[in-house]
């Protein structure tokens, strides 16, 4: 894939881009430039560029705002202490987003251009990849969308496919502690033969609601319970969860066509196996959650995600009552380290995740 390049004219200024820097947040400022390539029947993929930021112009009948056509995908860019830059499993992001683009019924974008086209953009603008104190990065946010102007209901006769960037800090304002879990029962994410294992916009779209019910419950989290039997634990609104026994074995949720494969999810799986622990991935019921904290057979639950990588869970809280939070996180900090210190380059790359840009 060709990618012209314009460099913008109006970049943000060392100084203020110190200070962005020194304190990002997350999801709040975007870097200097954008990367962007579209889709026909006719020309196929086409027209790669690097331009400035911008707004973008779309017509009131774009198909993407009124039929949801559209994929993302949530990665990072990590500066090593000796100022090089890298990103963490590229190829697994771009290999998805071809599985969420076939259920979409988009056109799939290569492995090697949706990895091209994302290292273009670093290189770019490399200068907004923060050091690694704090364990700030840049994410990097692909999606792709119907761009047709047409109010059909077939799939798009044209596609965009954009990347964009921004410098993040911690997801969980305050930093890092348990997180605390409402359990909804009126709310599903996904049914099997939905889109639950597509990075699609409509599932998180779906499951806002239900972050509100949450909200109102003083909980920071929403968990999912299967749409067919209402038993079994699926995900949070964006993050894969794990349960520690006693025993040291861990297990997590299987993926069976209702829960997002996250990156994160199966590196964890690989950190821990790696460490000596026996991971299963299999259907979890809701009332083995309870029991397990009451009796102590349950010693650790944690949730993972690319924007908040490894995170404790509290208590969990649901119209029935009130289950405590287990007491150990030793070994979901453990986990948590493992997996930072290969992406900042602490750690030797022995499962060879990291792929250098600059």
């Amino acid at each position: 894939m060709e990618i012209s390049t314009t460099l913008s004219e109006t970049r943000v200024d060392d100084a203020r881009l110190a200070e962005i820097l020194e304190d990002p947040g997350f999801g709040v400022h975007f870097t200097d430039h954008m990367f962007t390539v579209e889709w026909t029947p006719e020309q196929g993929w086409h027209d790669a560029r690097i331009t400035p930021y911008g707004p973008l112009t779309l017509d009131p009948a774009t198909a993407v705002l009124h039929y949801a056509q559209e994929t993302f995908e949530g990665m990072k860019a990590y500066r090593h202490a000796d100022g090089s830059v890298h990103l963490f499993r590229p190829e697994a992001n771009a290999e998805r987003m071809v599985r969420s683009s076939q259920r979409l019924a988009l056109p799939e974008l290569p492995v090697e251009d949706f990895i091209g086209a994302v290292e273009a953009l670093v290189k770019v603008d490399e200068r907004w990849v923060p050091d690694n104190a704090g364990e700030k990065s840049l994410y990097l946010r692909p999606f792709m969308f119907a761009s047709e102007r047409f109010l059909g209901v077939r799939p798009s006769q044209h596609v965009t496919f954009m990347v964009i960037a921004s410098p993040a800090g911690s997801y969980f304002k305050g930093g890092l502690k348990p997180v605390s879990l409402w359990l909804t029962e009126e709310y599903t994410r996904a049914a099997r033969g939905g889109m639950g294992a597509a990075k699609t916009g409509g599932n998180y779209a779906s499951s806002l609601v239900a972050q509100q019910e949450a909200s109102q419950h003083g909980c920071d989290q929403v968990v999912f319970l299967d749409a067919q039997e209402g038993r079994y634990v699926e995900e949070l609104g964006g993050m894969n969860m794990y349960f520690v026994f006693r025993d040291g074995s861990i297990v997590t949720p299987a993926i069976e066509g209702t829960i997002l494969e996250g990156i994160t999810r199966s590196s964890i799986i690989e950190l821990a196996r790696g460490m000596g622990h026996d991971v299963t991935e299999r259907r979890f019921e809701i009332d083995e959650w309870r029991r397990g904290v009451e009796s102590g057979e349950i010693v650790e639950i944690f949730a993972c995600g690319t924007a908040a990588v490894v995170s404790p869970v509290g208590e969990l809280r649901s119209a029935a009552g009130t289950t405590a939070a287990p007491a150990s996180t030793e070994l979901t900090m453990r986990i948590r380290q493992a997996l930072v210190d290969v992406q900042f380059g602490r750690a030797d790359d022995t499962y060879g995740w990291m792929r250098r840009v600059v």
